[in-house]
């Protein structure tokens, strides 16, 4: 029986698609070799030697080492595998990942929105897709609980912004711990190199990386993924060849019974060296963070097939060399290659420690900018370094601060073990907030069962509990600086989310009615002025104050006026099709409209965005497809004033355009107390005063700027 040609046809471009879609994958699959898994793959260089930093001791039996790959290889399958690659990757928002993206499921699922400004017409986007209507008896339970409890909610942006700051206090530790780490192995080869040199090469290099962020990844990214393939393949072969080599039974610690006589023999000491045995996970936050920028499959397959197994045989290797040779606790990275390959190894080592540093950097920049999104940090210059790929950014003041902060840690600590106390303290804490999150996402978005979830906590929670015990016994070690990071970090973003919604609560009290502002015109003598006025506010409705004390001081405002509101919606991203929401403010004769300009936490926008025309181009479109009223005459007539108006905008247009923009000053009131006092009168009006103004977010030309200044007491 013959098949007809469409349908060989069909089978031919089915397979065709097929072929392409897995080409796709393991391409996807191999860049992210070069900017995920750099801080993952460079954690040998330091795991064993921050583990047996203390009273920890090896003994005859090699029972210690035995135990210590043991928990390395089911912390790794356990939390690196099963937890992220099979569980948490599943859990993105439109293709984005990381600790907002999981918050920003639980706002839109259970109505948690943390942004005043939110509209119902914010939900018909198609990015806010919530899932069937459906509710189970314990989603419904945590929605109510949410619901009759608003400090909870407060409660939640203050557990996000933890886990968002500790993410920050990552991104401060992993160059100064991987480069030293990576640059401390010169010192085998060159016994009699001082410290003082180790660190200020190690300081060079750091400036480096941070001096070349202003021209953006994708200028050195090429080499990122062969640098990573060549590291993880040479640390594999090492390791296999350490295997054979030195002891092969190593391969019997595999087995979990190694843990539980690990820690029966060793105790105490047992339990506190597990905080470096956390740090062969560090990175694994970065796979999930990084979600956006590939495929939830390309990840897993790039983890799964290639990641996994080279560091599992490269941490294997390194435990059978010190099976072997006791005496080298301290340097058994460097120690356990074999002599011919050193000096490749090494700079292969230092460039795979650039490249760890590289993607938390990264990560960094995309965490302040979705900061800045939300209301939770103030604004900070943000440069688009590709013209291609929208995620890469640079924000110069966060660079230079890292900088700063990642040379205070390298010359003020200068060993590893104290640097990987406070890094395995950050990491843990990450991860636990993450567990958190995504029980509440299993609950209310995904309504798995009660019993699954529990399941998931028990699991996860109680060994992340476990290393974060271990890494908090090491607070006064190292562990402190993490802390003081965060804190530090939480009270900026806390104090200026308070500030700004503080505001939009004065600006809601006190806005005013345009149909008083007309009453009005002809005892104050107002009158029109040629062009187009733009009044920036950040309410949806209404006139805002600012607009009020305006007109009554200046008694004159544009022929067509045009209130302009610039807010984030807790989706990723949002088309140009649905970024601007035009409206009218009162009848059609006062020549009056409202625009919403509505960006996802992960929008940016660029530089060159040419907001004016866009502006009045979706204006005109408004006008042109607006329904006609009942007091219309006839098709024609409507359509004529349609014309007739459309005219008159493009007309105002040219006559030019003028910027009206609020600038306010927050004040505590005179009965607040003295830390609020501090809170509002010093820190947010020294941030406020600082951070970038508002025209320059809006690249407003400073030639047609009228600024409006009000005092608001909070």
């Amino acid at each position: 029986m013959n098949q007809s040609p469409n349908f060989i046809e069909q089978g031919i471009s089915q397979q065709h698609l097929k072929t392409v879609s897995c080409v796709n994958v393991l391409t996807l699959a191999y860049q992210s070799l070069g900017v995920i898994y750099g801080d993952l793959s460079t954690s040998p260089l330091y795991v064993y030697k921050t583990t047996f930093s203390g009273k920890l001791s090896l003994k005859e039996d090699d029972e210690e080492i035995f135990g210590v790959f043991s928990f390395i290889f089911w912390t790794f399958t356990l939390i690196a595998l099963f937890k992220y690659v099979f569980i948490v990757l599943s859990a993105d928002d439109n293709g984005e990942g990381g600790t907002f993206a999981l918050y920003s499921l639980l706002c839109r699922y259970a109505k948690l929105s943390i942004l005043p400004n939110h509209q119902e017409m914010d939900e018909k986007l198609s990015t806010y897709a919530t899932g069937s209507p459906g509710e189970t008896r314990q989603s419904a339970v945590v929605k109510s609980f949410f619901e009759k409890h608003p400090k909870s909610q407060k409660f939640l942006l203050i557990f996000v912004l933890l886990g968002t700051c500790m993410a920050i206090g990552d991104s401060v530790l992993t160059p100064t711990i991987s480069v030293l780490s990576a640059v401390s192995g010169v010192k085998l080869k060159i016994p009699e190199l001082h410290e003082n040199y180790v660190v200020i090469i190690s300081c060079v290099i750091l400036v480096a990386i941070f001096s070349v962020q202003r021209y953006g990844t994708h200028r050195v990214a090429f080499i990122f993924a062969p640098i990573s393939t060549a590291w993880l393949l040479s640390i594999s072969s090492i390791g296999v060849y350490n295997t054979i080599k030195w002891n092969p039974r190593i391969v019997s610690a595999l087995s979990p019974v190694y843990m539980y006589k690990f820690l029966r023999s060793t105790g105490v000491e047992g339990w506190v060296s597990l905080g470096g045995v956390v740090l062969s996970i560090t990175g694994v936050e970065t796979m999930f963070a990084d979600l956006g920028h590939f495929s939830s499959l390309s990840i897993k397959v790039a983890f799964s097939f290639f990641v996994y197994p080279c560091l599992i045989l490269a941490y294997m290797g390194e435990a059978a060399f010190l099976s072997k040779n006791h005496e080298d606790i301290q340097r058994s990275f460097y120690k356990a290659i074999p002599e011919p390959v050193f000096w490749p190894v090494f700079i292969v080592a230092t460039f795979a420690a650039v490249i760890g540093s590289q993607a938390v950097i990264s990560a960094t920049f995309s965490i302040i900018s979705q900061c800045c999104a939300l209301d939770c940090f103030p604004r900070v210059k943000i440069i688009h370094t590709s013209s291609k790929i929208h995620g890469q950014i640079y924000i110069p003041e966060v660079n230079w601060m890292l900088m700063c902060l990642c040379l205070a840690v390298t010359i003020g600590l200068r060993d590893t073990n104290m640097i990987g106390h406070a890094y395995g303290l950050a990491v843990t804490s990450v991860m636990l907030v993450t567990t958190c999150l995504m029980a509440l996402v299993m609950t209310i978005v995904w309504k798995q069962r009660a019993i699954t979830v529990l399941a998931f906590l028990v699991c996860f929670g109680s060994i992340e509990l476990l290393y974060f015990s271990a890494c908090a016994y090491k607070i006064p070690e190292g562990g402190w600086i993490p802390i003081l990071l965060s804190l530090t970090f939480m009270a900026v973003m806390y104090i200026w989310n308070y500030g700004t919604t503080k505001k939009h609560e004065f600006d809601v009290e006190n806005k005013v009615s345009i149909d008083r502002i007309i009453s009005l015109g002809p005892s104050i003598g107002m009158v029109r002025v040629p062009g187009i006025g733009l009044v920036y506010t950040n309410l949806v409705t209404g006139v805002p104050a600012v607009f009020g004390h305006f007109v009554t001081n200046l008694p004159a405002f544009h022929r067509i006026l045009v209130f302009v509101c610039v807010k984030s919606v807790q989706v990723p991203y949002i088309g140009e099709e649905e970024r601007f929401v035009i409206s009218r403010v009162g009848p059609k004769e006062y020549g009056m409209f409202r625009s919403v300009v509505r960006y996802g936490y992960r929008d940016v926008p660029r530089e060159m965005y040419d907001f004016e025309n866009r502006l009045v181009a979706a204006i005109v479109e408004f006008v042109e497809t607006e329904p006609g009223t009942e007091e219309e005459e006839g098709e024609r007539s409507n359509v004529r004033r349609k014309k007739e108006e459309c005219m008159e905008i493009m007309e105002a247009k040219e006559a030019g355009v003028a910027y009206i923009l609020g600038q306010s000053y927050a004040k505590a009131k005179q009965s607040s107390s003295v830390l609020k006092k501090l809170a509002v009168n010093v820190v947010f009006a020294f941030m406020s005063t600082n951070c970038r103004g508002t025209d320059v977010v809006l690249n407003v030309p400073h030639t047609s700027l009228l600024e409006v200044g009000m005092v608001y007491y909070v």
